[in-house]
């Protein structure tokens, strides 16, 4: 018997950094689990985000597998290559950026935004292979990663404002407060403050339970849809390997290349050195042991995705609720992996899932997604304004990339123009010219 639990345990070690002396098994799955009920929402919050695309031809329901094999393959090199305890899956904002600015504000296929997120998931792999990743993370200022963040932020709770029908679009005002009086709203508002309490009371899955009470209340009164729980996993034929290659070299798939390419690097470093420094699983220095596995995991993972027909896979800051749980093996990841895998019969269920359940949930991520904002340097103005921005341009602009260049030529021409040159580095200049040159050229 302790021949096969020695196996067993060299047989986890190896595949899961699991060690029997330091580990607990049960912990590591009881983990896993927190991580993906924390995490789950995305199966019903991208398909939302994506039906705007229905009319051009991407299915929802293929969406919703596309989301959940992603999230099953990122997870799953995550457990195995990395061996670290953090979930995958198609990233908040990311998404946004992929319906709202690529396809309905810029006007390119889907296919378009496809093809420039496996390009990205292909530099991003030969970034990390080399220092050139180091080099491009180091130019940026720290003040611009933070407000990057919380504009995202903004921009993801506003589009949950929109879709729940809380704002609308107004002639005289642009936008402006929607009719209270119509069952979506009032259950988007409800929802809203149900994920709140859930969020501060720390209840686990509290947004998954949130959307699914929602859900059950919109059926009486005509929001929810229902189809049924469990059916056959829907096909990803129309989206499987559909990429566009007649714009690869367009300046406009270059500019959105760059900024997948940034948004993911930057969200992934973030939660991954966050939830690592929180749980204390950093060296002396306070690095992050095995980083660059952690970093190719993400980009495999954009990679494959984007072969499935799923927008950017991430790394998920959700991680931190299993990690807080105990979680620090592969064996975590895996868990989530297998959870992932078995949610792909459930796909009536979370296609069911209204805006007006999904809505209040942007709004709470928009919510966590701010919290930076405190580190920017508020009486230094020539990181204050780069910043604010960056941050009121998303959302008003209704561009996340727009956003991010905007800001990054401010930074650089604020900083220069007051004699501060020291603080552009190389790098922003060559970043700020060749998106001067974007708006020049447009």
């Amino acid at each position: 018997m302790s021949g096969s639990h020695d196996v067993l345990s060299k047989v986890a070690r190896k595949a899961f950094g699991f060690e029997a002396g330091k580990h607990s098994v049960r912990t590591e799955i009881l983990a896993g689990l927190t991580t993906f009920l924390t995490m789950a929402y995305i199966l019903a919050v991208n398909p939302s985000i994506f039906s705007a695309l229905a009319g051009q031809g991407m299915p929802t329901d293929s969406v919703f597998t596309a989301t959940a094999l992603a999230a099953v393959i990122g997870t799953l090199v995550m457990a195995f290559y990395a061996k670290k305890p953090f979930g995958l899956a198609p990233g908040m904002g990311l998404n946004a950026f992929f319906v709202y600015t690529v396809c309905l504000g810029m006007g390119y296929t889907w296919q378009f935004a496809l093809t420039a997120i496996f390009l990205e998931g292909i530099i991003f792999i030969l970034l990390t292979v080399t220092k050139v990743r180091e080099m491009i993370v180091n130019a940026i200022p720290v003040t611009m990663k933070n407000a990057i963040g919380v504009g995202i932020g903004l921009y993801i709770a506003f589009i949950g404002l929109k879709n729940a029908g809380v704002i609308v679009s107004s002639e005289s005002t642009s936008v402006t407060l929607g009719t209270f009086t119509q069952a979506s709203v009032v259950l988007a508002l409800i929802g809203l403050l149900l994920t709140a309490v859930l969020v501060i009371r720390n209840v686990r899955g509290g947004m998954l339970i949130s959307i699914l009470a929602i859900t059950v209340l919109g059926i009486p009164f005509g929001v929810t849809q229902y189809n049924g729980i469990v059916s056959p996993i829907p096909s990803l034929k129309p989206i499987f390997m559909q990429f566009e290659w007649s714009q690869i070299a367009s300046w406009d798939m270059v500019v959105v290349v760059l900024t997948f390419l940034f948004i993911d690097m930057f969200d992934t470093i973030g939660t991954v050195v966050g939830v690592s420094v929180k749980s204390g699983m950093v060296d002396k220095d306070g690095k992050v042991d095995g980083i660059n596995k952690v970093l190719m995991a993400d980009a495999v993972a954009t990679t494959a995705g984007a072969c499935l027909g799923a927008s950017t896979t991430t790394t998920y800051i959700e991680s931190a609720s299993g990690v807080a749980e105990g979680g620090r093996t592969g064996l975590t990841s895996f868990t989530v992996a297998v959870c992932f895998a078995i949610a792909l019969i459930f796909s009536p269920l979370f296609l069911a899932i209204p805006n007006a359940a999904t809505g209040p949930v942007l709004v709470i991520v928009g919510v966590m997604m701010c919290s930076p904002v405190m580190k920017i340097d508020w009486n230094d103005y020539s990181e204050a304004i780069p910043a604010f921005l960056t941050m009121i341009l998303m959302p008003l602009a209704y561009s996340i990339s727009d956003g991010i260049m905007i800001g990054m030529i401010s930074y650089v021409l604020v900083n220069v123009c007051t004699g501060k040159h020291e603080k552009v580095s190389v790098m922003m200049w060559i970043l700020a010219i060749l998106f001067t040159m974007k708006y020049m050229l447009a």
